[in-house]
């Protein structure tokens, strides 16, 4: 079991409250993920959890108990941190056998618990190595490896991935779905990277200023976005926000920009007017100059398969940005374009941010 339930969790720090009610219920066996920007609180909410930290108000319930006193070692949670955390005057067998050594455990069942997690994480033929001999990546199974051995309720992983070089990221974001999969137990991954939020969690938790600004589905979240917060915080490249044009002195293309996404046959698209508008980058495509809007080309980034083009439209600040799926577009610095949107895929933000229905 590995059900995690936290009800109004408040933390203070002297007058400043960074935790500021955090109510969430973790399923047994879910991989859950926070995920926002550095000072969103969800590393804090994590030690909450863990009990590296202390509770300010609000309860934690682990499996049904109250967990708000209980030591660390006592919650059946085991953390990987972002730093390895391995002693460089042990093995990797040593250092994974650490807590057990300490909790008592014998040498005969120590060494098979490190045996078992070692072939999972597939780390067998390190285990007589020291930290020093070994890669970011393999320093980062071993310190999973410490935590499996104790075979938690939960795992935490407090943003394991961000020192490593990109090319390990991917490896280990693929070997963290494979655990997951492997061991069935519940496991929640702070994180501030979009990709791995998106590509390992069951679920996502976005943090903002200590609360929860959403929660669901990775997919249904990107599609759906309660706040323009989420909106731009979640996809790679960046959402584009086009604000309405003022009543005078708006740009040609500015208008009919707007109303191309903000208007249908029959009328307004919205029942409210909005005060801004999102298109993802997928969302504008390139078009004839007799179907589309003008816009000059400031960059294209070409990533092989497709191309990331930033737009510069008269009258619209900042540059737009859409996503070109094929590899041989020969866009260049300064050649005009014409853009047409998708406006049934438009979102509409009111004044108080959230998107309109």
């Amino acid at each position: 079991m590995g059900q995690l339930s936290l009800r109004g969790l408040r933390k203070r720090f002297g007058d400043t409250e960074v935790i500021k009610g955090i109510d969430l219920e973790i399923r047994d066996g879910e991989f859950m993920v926070f995920v926002g920007p550095s000072g969103c609180g969800k590393s804090t909410t994590l030690r909450l959890i863990a009990g590296l930290e202390e509770i300010s108000d609000g309860e934690l319930q682990i499996d049904g108990r109250r967990a708000n006193e209980l030591h660390p070692a006592d919650r059946g949670a085991a953390m990987v941190f972002q730093s390895y955390a391995l002693y460089p005057q042990m093995t990797v067998a040593e250092n994974m056998a650490f807590a057990l050594r300490m909790a008592g455990v014998g040498k005969a069942e120590r060494e098979q618990q490190v045996r078992k997690a070692a072939d999972t994480l597939r780390i067998t033929k390190l285990l007589d190595r020291y930290p020093k001999d070994l890669s970011g990546g393999q320093r980062q199974r071993v310190a999973i490896g410490r935590a499996i051995v104790r075979n938690p309720r939960v795992f935490l992983f407090d943003e394991p991935l961000s020192n490593l070089d990109a090319s390990l990221r991917v490896d280990m974001r693929v070997e963290l779905a494979r655990l997951r999969d492997a061991l069935g137990t519940t496991m929640v991954y702070v994180t501030h990277d979009q990709v791995e939020a998106m590509t390992l969690g069951d679920r996502i938790a976005v943090f903002n200023d200590g609360r929860i600004e959403q929660l669901g589905e990775p997919m249904a979240v990107y599609r759906a976005p309660d706040t323009e917060f989420v909106a731009a915080f979640l996809g790679a490249p960046r959402i584009n926000f086009i604000d309405a044009p003022p009543s005078a002195g708006a740009s040609a293309e500015h208008v009919a920009l707007w109303q191309a996404v903000a208007q249908s046959a029959s009328g307004a698209r919205f029942a409210t007017p909005p005060r801004r508008i999102g298109l993802r980058p997928e969302h504008l495509q390139l078009c004839t100059v007799d179907d589309g809007i003008a816009a000059t080309v400031a960059l294209a980034e070409r990533l092989g398969d497709s191309v990331i083009a930033h737009v510069r439209v008269f009258g619209i600040e900042p540059l737009l940005t859409l996503r070109i799926n094929d590899g041989a577009s020969m866009l260049e610095a300064g050649q005009v374009v014409y853009l047409r949107a998708m406006p049934d895929a438009a979102m509409g933000f009111g004044a108080d941010g959230r998107r309109l229905h």
